[in-house]
């Protein structure tokens, strides 16, 4: 909401350093708990916590007695038949993706479901396969079960007189699918337990959005090919979406005329329709299902002109009717596949618990990310065991569910009744279908994510560094293939995170007059820099990878490098020692320096003064200052670079953590700036911060805690109390203590050492 201009507001309160806060503020000691309290308590039981803990792991205990028959009923049903009959058609499809007989598509659409409908948090989740992760799946079965394990020597007139052994492979094929199903429903299960599903965090919308059109440019390629019918070798890993294309391409000539007419007029139609759903769909109280009347009619064609037969159209020939009997998984394919199957099981858990955190915050409900993996890893599990194939979501899926009036998991619950149906009474009705009307349902179903690629402008606009991240590990995925372009992308990722920190923004602040609001001097144009006072920020943690660039952006901006300007004066003090021993210079009783030979244009005797009489006066024996100005010339030819600040305040409101490293770096700097008279000061702190810094032994004899202060303007308000009480010496004087007619020579502390230097005192014996 703004104020009006006129909306002022005052705060009258001490100046506060945090030594005087905590005198006024009593601390409290926080006394961390032990790990046999946290167990004692993680261990504690109760009937409240008991009954938390069922209801946690099986959320249907929550919401079925508070369903509403009478209001939500109708609508489940309606979303329940719709969303089935596309579940159904979908199955079929996306079973082709893993390289599998399209029957155990109908098995993952129905298996998946059934334990999610007790142990899932989302109520619109339509459970079952989606064409990412059956893709994935499917780089996983073709490398581990390539065509060419299964070719027998044979009477067929294929190449060199092989044929390849479809029964054998497939029936190896489904044991693979299987096997790396149960194998991804375990590590969900672990990383479940483990309560570890911040992970996914890790997959931004970025990396995820080109990872997911990638993903749907290889389904696409690889339906192709079956709308197409096509022969094509089996490629997996680098490049493999390249060597299909040319394949594609090579063997154009083999078309099967039929199966191309029977696919370009599925996806024409099918996209066509769904297009108008989009538009009307506000007007529309039910979508088209479009994807059931195509494959009806393209069924009923098949069978009646006999396609195969006639025109050697590829058809889906034997869908099996009821369920297989449980199987084990391969235990001893394990070790091979662990990696794939991994990053293909955190891909399907991102995109569904996405998904369904869209529909959750639209329909006001919460989403347990870790209850989501324990229910997708046992469901996995489950449907594995079932020659099921793994499954998460699918976006279009969904969305029919939820748009289609889907109020609970009721909805889901009926649609895999209708995938009940077709396996075990409708299935062979389905033989007659072609191939490429399914290649072509999937590829119409892609839209959603090739529609994603006008993000990337968006993007550029908002943040270059997300478009980049999008466009890479889209590149990455289609060269390099899923799995490794998942993790090149994450890499990706993760280093133009550490890059930013590495080199954060750093910038001199000035104070806005009248006000305690300090601003970057380069925004605004009525900023003032305070006299004497260099105020520095950096918006980023600081540890070890971004501490020399703190350094550097550091003596940019206050204009000089505090080491270089300390070893200079050392070297023009041990040249006045020089000239003080040859008695070429002297000390008056005024403390300044005075001419004996030498061209000393900085320090000039007082022009009222006699110069004999200036040499006649007595000077004690006791230590006498001589001010040197060091922004002026000096009697030796050493040039020292200037400082025209004498307080640093450097701003920690957006440091968010310190290790090692940076304190002792913040420390030298502190000490640095300390030995040529430039006081420095940190304000904005948290707390934890400090508690870091005391740890680390930031604090000593030296450097104290009274550096810190509560905010910028509260070590600004100190400064300058300090000055209007003559505490704060002027920045552009060094003091040197002379004694008459010394003939020892003069120690000077090393360059390197970190000790005060307030001032360079030379003892001259009598």
């Amino acid at each position: 909401m703004d104020l009006p201009p006129d909306q002022n507001y005052c705060v009258a309160r001490p100046v506060y350093s945090k030594p005087s806060f905590e005198e006024d503020n009593e601390t409290k000691a926080r006394v961390p708990k032990t790990i046999r309290e946290r167990f004692k308590k993680s261990c504690s039981c109760s009937a409240k916590r008991a009954k938390d803990i069922t209801k946690g792991l099986l959320p249907i205990l929550d919401w079925l007695p508070k369903y509403k028959i009478k209001e939500w009923l109708p609508k489940d049903i309606v979303s329940g038949i719709s969303t089935g009959l596309v579940a159904t058609l979908q199955g079929l499809a996306f079973a082709l993706l893993v390289a599998i007989p399209p029957i155990y598509g109908l098995y993952a659409s129905f298996f998946q479901f059934l334990t999610y409908f007790f142990m899932g948090t989302s109520r619109h989740l339509s459970v079952g396969p989606f064409p990412v992760t059956s893709l994935m799946l499917g780089s996983i079965v073709l490398a581990m079960a390539p065509e060419e394990n299964f070719k027998i020597k044979g009477n067929s007139t294929g190449l060199n007189g092989t044929a390849v052994d479809i029964a054998a492979m497939n029936e190896y094929r489904v044991l693979v699918s299987n096997t790396a199903t149960v194998l991804m429903g375990i590590l969900l299960l672990i990383m479940g337990i483990l309560q570890i599903g911040f992970l996914v965090r890790y997959l931004s919308d970025p990396l995820v959005g080109g990872f997911t059109t990638a993903a749907a440019f290889q389904v696409a390629v690889s339906q192709v090919k079956l709308v197409l019918a096509v022969p094509t070798k089996n490629y997996n890993g680098v490049l493999s979406v390249i060597y299909t294309i040319i394949d594609i391409f090579r063997n154009i000539g083999k078309t099967n005329i039929a199966d191309l007419i029977a696919g370009l007029l599925t996806l024409i139609i099918v996209m066509s329709v769904k297009e108008v759903n989009d538009r009307f769909k506000h007007k529309i109280p039910v979508p088209i299902p479009i994807e059931l009347f195509v494959t009806i009619v393209a069924t009923g064609i098949s069978y009646g002109v006999d396609l195969e037969t006639k025109y050697h159209a590829s058809i889906v020939k034997n869908i099996p009717k009821g369920f297989l009997p449980p199987r084990p998984p391969d235990v001893s394919m394990f070790a091979d596949m662990i990696g794939s199957c991994f990053s293909t099981a955190v891909v399907g858990y991102a995109v569904a618990v996405s998904v369904a955190k869209v529909y959750s915050i639209k329909h006001d409900y919460q989403i347990d990310g870790n209850q989501e993996l324990l229910s997708f890893g046992v469901s996995n599990i489950f449907g594995g065991s079932f020659s099921g194939f793994f499954g998460c979501t699918a976006l279009s899926r969904t969305a029919v569910q939820e748009s289609t009036g889907g109020q609970t998991e009721i909805a889901g619950f009926i649609s895999a009744s209708i995938v009940f149906i077709v396996i075990v009474a409708l299935g062979n009705l389905l033989e007659p279908l072609q191939k490429s009307v399914l290649a072509a349902i999937v590829i119409a179903n892609l839209k959603g994510m090739f529609m994603q690629v006008l993000d990337v402008p968006r993007l550029w606009r908002q943040n270059k560094t997300d478009s980049i991240i999008w466009v890479v590990t889209c590149a990455a995925s289609i060269i390099l293939g899923l799995d490794l372009g998942l993790l090149a992308g994450l890499v990706f990722e993760l280093a133009t995170v550490v890059i930013r920190t590495q080199f954060p923004t750093c910038a001199a602040l000035g104070n806005v007059p009248g006000t305690d609001i300090y601003k970057n001097i380069k925004d605004y144009k009525n900023i003032e820099e305070l006299s004497g006072i260099k105020i520095f920020r950096c918006s980023a943690p600081i540890y070890f990878a971004n501490m020399d660039f703190f350094k550097d952006r550091l003596k940019a901006i206050v204009g000089f490098d505090a080491v270089r300007v300390f070893r200079k004066r050392n070297k023009a003090l041990k040249m006045i020692q020089k000239l003080i021993k040859k008695g070429k210079l002297k000390s008056t009783k005024n403390g300044v320096l005075t001419d004996l030979g030498v061209d000393n244009k900085a320090f000039e005797s007082d022009p009222e003064q006699d110069p004999e009489e200036a040499e006649d006066v007595d000077v004690p024996t006791k230590e006498v200052e001589i001010q040197v100005d060091w922004n002026s010339d000096l009697p030796v030819k050493v040039i020292v670079p200037k400082v025209t600040i004498h307080s640093l305040i450097i701003d920690f409101g957006a440091v968010s953590f310190l290790d090692v490293v940076s304190v002792k770096g913040l420390k030298l700097i502190v000490k640095e700036f300390m030995r040529i008279d430039v006081n420095v000061y940190i304000a904005g702190y948290d707390d934890e911060i400090i508690q870091k810094m005391e740890a680390c032994g930031f604090f000593d004899d030296t450097v104290k805690k009274d550096i810190l202060f509560l905010t910028i303007h509260d070590a600004v308000l100190f400064i300058r109390m300090k000055a209007s009480y003559g505490n704060v010496e002027d920045p552009i004087f060094e003091k040197i203590s002379l004694m008459k007619e010394s003939k020892e020579p003069l120690s000077f502390p090393e360059t390197d050492e970190l000790e005060d230097h307030q001032g360079a005192i030379f003892k001259l014996a009598s």
